[in-house]
């Protein structure tokens, strides 16, 4: 699987993936340790909250999931809609949260989203 976190710092896993302007994005196999493949560091006007095209970069990079500490319910339907399913968690670790993921243990819920 294919799968993007939305971090700000490029070090823990940020909220609010649709403000989001920077993802690390990874390919995670059962068993296996994740590979980070990309860094996407997009301007403000490619956040997602701001840019609505089809053609956004996020949808070029065959994403499965994306891995975030919130998101809203039009984003979660947006993602819904180019096939890839948002998790949301409280969990920071980038690495804890994929080895969970690639173990198919539970993450942390992550905080209520407010706009």
């Amino acid at each position: 699987m294919r799968i993007a976190v939305s971090s700000q710092n490029f070090k823990t896993i940020t909220g609010h993936a649709g403000k989001s302007r920077r993802f690390l994005i990874y390919d995670l196999e059962p068993g296996s340790a994740p590979v980070e493949i990309e860094r996407l560091d997009l301007p403000k006007e490619l956040s997602l909250h701001e840019y609505h095209g089809p053609d956004h970069p996020l949808y070029q990079r065959q994403l499965s999931h994306i891995l975030t500490g919130g998101a809203g319910d039009l984003f979660i339907e947006r993602m819904a809609r180019q096939e890839i399913s948002v998790i949301t968690t409280s969990e920071t670790d980038i690495a804890a949260a994929l080895s969970a993921i690639a173990n198919g243990q539970a993450l942390p819920p992550a905080a209520p989203h407010e706009h």
